[in-house]
């Protein structure tokens, strides 16, 4: 089954939670302080309640499209149970969040799997100022921890901060970057990343590329042109396209991932920064709208507090 396995998951170890119930400390002040003043001396949901919960929702970034599905769900329940009151609807709305989140199979880092593909390739893609590089060198740490062997390359090469920033990460990580003169062809760092990693044996081999929205043509013509590249160094590849996205920004989040998704084929997100920002219902709002599984949350600024990401973990620390 490759990277992709239902029957290897395990708990997260204590440290991990407890870096997420921090992480999603602002979040959950802003929704749970409001969300108690909502029921507060009510005995039953009525729609002062719903319209409340609604607000909450939508300003705590979950989105407006995804709010109301959920508070259409609440009131479908509401209306075939009489008894149902306020005391029910933290339970009710943690039920409903977890099911409108999209399931993240991957396995921990040390059950890394490549399925037939090695080196399993990812092509990192998201605007600048989002925590990109910074995710790359998290994850080719958590990876190298586990066991694997990862590479580096460095297709930004239209802003020289961000191959040396990607050097940086490789010295801190102890990791092989490939990197070329700024205004090099990307294509060509690429295929060069690739062609090194096939010959050393590499397990992983992280692609950074730049962080532009000028216009979707021009992306989509610059990304198909480093696939299309990567692809006659290793057949199939990208393996993974990782949109990295800053959860700090809310809604704009929403709007970099419905660009990025016409202009590539993304199929896994990280979010940075949730633990410097209130707006973590961007997650909920995202996973849903594209039904693309959040794979990676940033939970501080440690080497470590890059985490894979789990649904139930997710939201068992926002109801806490």
């Amino acid at each position: 089954m490759g990277l992709f396995d239902f029957f290897k998951k395990k708990e997260a170890p204590k440290e991990e939670i407890e870096a997420l119930d921090k992480g999603l400390e602002k979040t959950k002040a802003g929704l749970f302080s409001k969300l108690t003043k909502a029921v507060m001396g009510k005995s039953t949901v009525d729609d002062e309640v719903l319209d409340e919960l609604e607000e909450i929702l939508v300003t705590s970034d979950v989105g407006v499209t995804t709010t109301l599905k959920i508070i259409d769900r609440i009131q479908e329940r509401v209306s075939k149970d009489k008894y149902f009151g306020a005391s029910e609807l933290n339970t009710l709305l943690k039920s409903e969040i977890q099911k409108l989140l999209a399931e993240n199979n991957s396995n921990d880092f040390e059950n890394f799997e490549y399925g037939n593909h090695k080196p399993y390739v990812i092509m990192v893609v998201g605007v600048n100022g989002v925590g990109k590089t910074t995710t790359i060198g998290k994850l080719a740490h958590k990876l190298k921890l586990a066991g694997n062997k990862v590479v580096l390359g460095a297709a930004d090469t239209f802003r020289a901060a961000a191959v040396d920033q990607l050097k940086l990460w490789g010295e801190r990580v102890d990791v092989r970057v490939v990197a070329q003169a700024m205004g090099s062809d990307p294509a060509s760092v690429a295929f060069d990343t690739l062609q090194s990693a096939v010959a050393n044996g590499e397990d992983v081999a992280i692609i950074d590329t730049a962080g532009r929205l000028h216009n979707k043509v021009a992306l989509m013509n610059e990304l198909t042109k480093i696939k299309n590249v990567m692809q006659k160094v290793v057949p199939g590849a990208p393996h993974e396209i990782l949109l990295v996205l800053d959860a700090s920004t809310g809604q704009n989040a929403i709007e970099q991932c419905k660009q990025f998704t016409q202009a590539t084929h993304v199929n896994a997100l990280a979010l940075t920064k949730l633990d410097g920002t209130a707006k973590g219902g961007v997650v909920i709002g995202i996973s849903d709208q594209f039904r693309i599984p959040v794979k990676y949350i940033g939970v501080g600024e440690g080497i470590n507090d890059l985490q894979l990401f789990d649904r139930q973990d997710f939201v068992n620390s926002l109801f806490k």
